[in-house]
């Protein structure tokens, strides 16, 4: 299994899910996002990067820095699970292939199912297809 399958199982152990993990090979940095219903807060990311820290070491993942953080307010979205948590906010979505010569869409997502998202642009429901989604993003609230 890859690391981020790892950490997938590891983290799911724990209450949490793992948003993203970014690695850089230069300076040996491995950023974990992490998120769970409620939200992330510092008490959250302290335990999940102590628990990491003897993980790591214990599975032999070279690394030099370890950070751990919540996913922000524009969070990625990645799965099915991700637009069906997020039903009813705004998000940004950027499409690999244009569809009704349309690559990028902000709208409100709505009902998830069958490989689609459905996202209310304008008042008009499109259905969009998740594995044409590129990028897909929240649209902070401020």
């Amino acid at each position: 299994m890859d690391l981020q399958g790892l950490l997938e199982n590891t983290l799911a152990g724990l209450g949490y899910d793992l948003v993203e993990l970014e690695r850089s090979t230069k300076g040996g940095l491995l950023r974990v996002f992490i998120d769970k219903p409620g939200g992330i807060n510092v008490d959250d990311c302290a335990l999940v990067s102590n628990h990491l820290g003897r993980w790591l070491a214990v599975e032999n993942v070279g690394y030099e820095r370890l950070e751990v953080s919540s996913p922000g307010l524009d969070r990625p979205l990645r799965t099915a699970k991700d637009f069906a948590r997020f039903s009813g906010q705004k998000a940004k979505l950027k499409l690999r292939v244009p569809q009704a010569g349309q690559r990028n869409f902000i709208g409100v997502l709505r009902d998830t199912e069958a490989g689609k998202v459905g996202l209310e642009v304008d008042g008009q429901l499109l259905s969009l297809d998740l594995g044409n989604v590129d990028k897909a993003r929240l649209v902070p609230v401020l």
